[in-house]
């Protein structure tokens, strides 16, 4: 059983890493995307953390990697991300409390 999560998991990587190559391709890359380092707990908190991320104004794109420990954020024109961090860390406390974004 173990194995098959691993397996998984990492698939889910994987994937993530393919989506954000795919999508910087099909922008040119001329979009504002920043990485952020993040203290998260387990693999499924780091999910929360992407999802809340993800609904946040001023968030084209976000993306959590619990391996790696950082969150690539890809923000829509217009919006300041110092901004849109700050709320972007918001959102992330409400679904789990402990959770850590370091905006530099």
């Amino acid at each position: 059983m173990k194995k098959v999560l691993t397996f998984l998991y990492a698939g889910g990587i994987i994937y993530s890493t393919i989506k954000q190559m795919f999508n910087y391709k099909m922008t040119g890359g001329s979009d504002m995307k920043k990485t952020y380092k993040i203290e998260v707990d387990c693999a499924n908190c780091a999910n929360k953390m992407e999802n809340a991320a993800q609904k946040t104004e001023g968030v084209k794109n976000a993306v959590v990697n619990f391996m790696t420990l950082k969150m690539t954020v890809e923000f829509e024109e217009g919006y300041e991300p110092k901004d849109v961090m700050q709320n972007v860390l918001k959102n992330c406390k409400k679904v789990e409390d402990d959770c850590e974004i370091y905006l530099k």
